[in-house]
C-alpha cells in the first residue's frame, strides 16, 4: 500500500463553537479528554500508524498548536506541519489540502478523540482497491454495544442504520470530484428543497422509506461526482462512531477514556 498524508481537520466554526465556549477553549480541537487536548489524541493515534507518513493539521491559527507536547518532534514520531483552514468550511479546507497534497490522503477530524491506530489499519485493509473515496461507518448495534447512552446521528440505511466515523480517505485524484460535490451540497444545506433535486427525488425517497441500500448511495453521488468510485466501510468498533460535538458527547469520551488501561503509545484511546 501507497504511504500516506494525514489531514486533521482543527478549525473552529465562522462565528465560534459553543462546545469550546463551554470548555473555556478558543477551539474545539484544544479541549482536554484524559489529560491531553483532542488534537495531541489524534495525532498520537496516526503517528502511530505505519501507514502514515506525514501529519498536517489544518487550523486558522496555527500558533495555537506551540507548546502542545504531543506534538513535539520529541514526541510526535512522524513530521508535522499546519496550514491553514479555508473560509467555505470543512469541505473547502479537504479541497485545498488536496491540491496542495495529493493522493492518497487519510482526513480525519480533531474531536475523533478517541481514535486508534487499528481502527486506521482496519479501515485502509477494507478499502476496495479501486475506489477514489471511502468513508468509514459503523454499525448502529455495534456503536450501542459500545455505549449504550450515546446519542448519534443516524444514516438509515436498507442494510442497517450506521454513524459515521469521520474517516476519510482520497485515494486517487478522482476523489477532487466527490468533495466538489460534497461542498455543493455544504453550501445548500440549508435549502434542502435544493439538495433534494440535485441528488434525485427517487434516491431521496428510496432513503427516507429506509428502502435505499449503502451501496446504492454511495453509487449515486459517484455519479453525481462525475463517475467517481465511492466506497463505504463498516468498522466493527462501534466506538469508532463517537466524536465530541456537543457537551454530552464530552462527557462520555472523557468516562470511556477513564474507564480504559492506559493507552500504549499510538492508542486514542
Amino acid at each position: 500500500m501507497a504511504p500516506l498524508t494525514a489531514l486533521v481537520l482543527a478549525g473552529t466554526r465562522a462565528g465560534g463553537d459553543p462546545l469550546a465556549d463551554y470548555a473555556g477553549v478558543s477551539h474545539k480541537a484544544l479541549i482536554e479528554v484524559g489529560g491531553r487536548t483532542m488534537v495531541e489524541r489524534v495525532v498520537e493515534a496516526l503517528a502511530a500508524a505505519p501507514e502514515v507518513l506525514r501529519i498536517v493539521v489544518a487550523i486558522e491559527r496555527p500558533e495555537l498548536l506551540e507548546g502542545l507536547p504531543g506534538l513535539a518532534p520529541s514526541r510526535c514520531a512522524k513530521p508535522l506541519e499546519a496550514m491553514p483552514t479555508e473560509p467555505g468550511g470543512p469541505s473547502a479546507t479537504v479541497a485545498a489540502a488536496l491540491r496542495r497534497l495529493g493522493t492518497p490522503l487519510l482526513a480525519t477530524t480533531a474531536d475523533n478523540a478517541l481514535l486508534e491506530t487499528a481502527w486506521i489499519a482496519e479501515f485502509r485493509a477494507k478499502v476496495p482497491a479501486d475506489a477514489d473515496l471511502a468513508a468509514a461507518l459503523a454499525r448502529r448495534d455495534a456503536v450501542e454495544a459500545a455505549a449504550p447512552d450515546t446519542r448519534r446521528t443516524w444514516l438509515r440505511f436498507a442494510d442497517g442504520d450506521h454513524s459515521g466515523c469521520n474517516l476519510f480517505l482520497l485515494a486517487r485524484p478522482k476523489a477532487a470530484d466527490a468533495i466538489a460535490v460534497w461542498q455543493t451540497l455544504e453550501n445548500e444545506r440549508k435549502r434542502p428543497l435544493r439538495m433534494v433535486r440535485r441528488l434525485g427525488w427517487t434516491f431521496a425517497a428510496r432513503y427516507a422509506l429506509g428502502r435505499l441500500p449503502m451501496q446504492a448511495a454511495a453509487n449515486r453521488l459517484g455519479m453525481l461526482a462525475g463517475g467517481a468510485r465511492l466506497a463505504i466501510v463498516a468498522l466493527s468498533d462501534g466506538r469508532a462512531a463517537i466524536d465530541v460535538d456537543k457537551p454530552d458527547d464530552l462527557d462520555l469520551v472523557r468516562r470511556l477514556v477513564a474507564a480504559s488501561p492506559s493507552p500504549a503509545r499510538g492508542r486514542g484511546s
